[in-house]
């Protein structure tokens, strides 16, 4: 904001000082929001590090006939469950950000948040009283996903009520920075406690993580919502985002790019406690070393964009970003050595964060305010409802050639199509 006559602009109630990589935090409102979703991202890393060694454990104990030898089950199993716990975001998110542009968004993200909570204390119950089994870890998965699916929209789309426009980009930095740093501190300290106290302790500790989200989202100031127009029906309002979409090529060539990451580049996280446990041999604690070096990579991703701003040349800057996200998959998946694999894992995270973060902070750019919940629903729909079905299609290869070839032969696709669509489309070329 300009000065006026010399005279520094009032600060308001609430508002701090704070240096330009974090100039988003000096608001109360995000503040709250930022550092309740930072507790609660801890608690849902912990849990997904020991769910995935659950489903190894329990997968490595079935009959020796169903599916072949214990890799091939356990491949095929961690698919299953990252496809029940992704799918609803292909189903549902859509959904989500019709809703998120029409009710409050603040009581929309307590009841998914409250959901998520007592799907996780379930988890803990079923796992401490040995109830547990992989058709039910699948449907809880299921359950999360669906209420995930529906918090996503209304998460991203209140993020620009509560900063004002100049520190847009900066607060989408930060919150993923602070996503990608409970995913180095998550994992960490998910593979000492399961060391400790054992995997329901992580999921207990999550559903008890989720109490800062739901306190931080009573404790801000949301604006009330514009009154809207109820004439419309839902499926007239989902044609609505995706001809707004369409009509403007820029946003429509930056979905896609995302949509192709998410399909073959993205599920390769779903099978690193495969990689842990089979191939690197590391045991618990290497697993959650591992995906500690994953977040820590997006952590510094994160704070990199947070630090410089907007960058120029934006659309070949994500191309690049992605294209080295796909070369440290790919080498990632030829590794036999744990400190190669933690360097590539760092490497991935780092540059998946400089993509998806350019992503969403052009979008939320480029959309209008009435739009931006269907948007970034259409958004979260490429980044993260697609996912599933790349982990059905890697399961399913890993289980007849091998999870480290299928991955790799994914991002090798992936990498492929992503210089192809910047070449086919000049939106993308002239994206600054």
């Amino acid at each position: 904001m300009e000065e006026a006559e010399g005279i520094s602009p009032p600060i308001q109630p609430g508002t701090l000082e704070m240096p330009r990589v974090i100039s988003a935090l000096r608001h109360r409102n995000f503040r709250y929001f930022w550092f309740g979703n930072f507790l609660s991202n801890i608690g849902t890393w912990m849990q997904s590090v020991a769910q995935g060694w659950l489903v190894l454990v329990l997968a490595s104990q079935a009959p020796p006939a169903l599916f072949g030898s214990t890799g091939q089950r356990s491949a095929f199993w961690l698919g299953v469950v990252a496809f029940a716990a992704s799918a609803p975001m292909l189903a549902f998110t859509l959904i989500g950000g019709v809703i998120a542009d029409r009710v409050d968004k603040r009581r929309l993200l307590i009841r998914t948040q409250s959901v998520m909570m007592f799907s996780a204390l379930t988890l803990s119950v079923l796992t401490f009283t040995r109830l547990i089994n992989i058709p039910e870890i699948v449907l809880l998965a299921f359950i999360t996903g669906t209420a995930m699916s529906l918090n996503m929209p209304g998460y991203q789309a209140l993020v620009p009520s509560l900063v004002p426009r100049e520190d847009l980009t900066n607060a989408i930095a930060l919150n993923s920075a602070q996503f990608n740093l409970s995913r180095v501190l998550g994992p960490t300290l998910g593979g000492f406690v399961m060391f400790w106290w054992g995997i329901p302790a992580n999921f207990l500790l999550n559903a008890i993580s989720f109490l800062a989200v739901i306190f931080a989202l009573t404790r801000i100031e949301y604006p009330v919502p514009a009154q809207q127009d109820d004439s419309a029906g839902l499926w007239q309002r989902l044609g609505e985002g995706f001809g707004y979409v369409q009509e403007r090529r820029q946003m429509s060539s930056l979905i896609l790019l995302v949509a192709l990451a998410s399909i073959f580049g993205v599920p390769f996280l779903m099978f690193v406690p495969l990689f842990a446990k089979d191939i690197l041999h590391v045991g618990e604690r290497g697993l959650g070393l591992l995906m500690a070096c994953s977040g820590a990579g997006a952590f510094l991703g994160a704070s990199t964009i947070a630090y410089l701003g907007k960058i120029k040349n934006r659309g070949r800057f994500v191309v690049i970003s992605a294209s080295v996200f796909f070369a440290a998959i790919i080498a990632f998946t030829f590794s036999r050595e744990f400190a190669l694999s933690g360097a590539m894992l760092a490497i991935a995270g780092y540059c998946m964060i400089l993509t998806v973060a350019n992503v969403n902070s052009l979008l939320q750019h480029l959309a209008d305010d009435s739009m931006r919940g269907r948007v970034m629903s259409i958004y979260a729909t490429a980044f993260l409802g697609f996912a599933p079905v790349g982990s059905l299609i890697a399961g399913s290869l890993a289980g007849a050639i091998t999870a480290p070839i299928a991955i790799a032969g994914m991002s090798s696709l992936a990498l492929v199509g992503t210089w192809g669509l910047y070449f086919s489309r000049k939106e993308l070329r002239q994206l600054d």
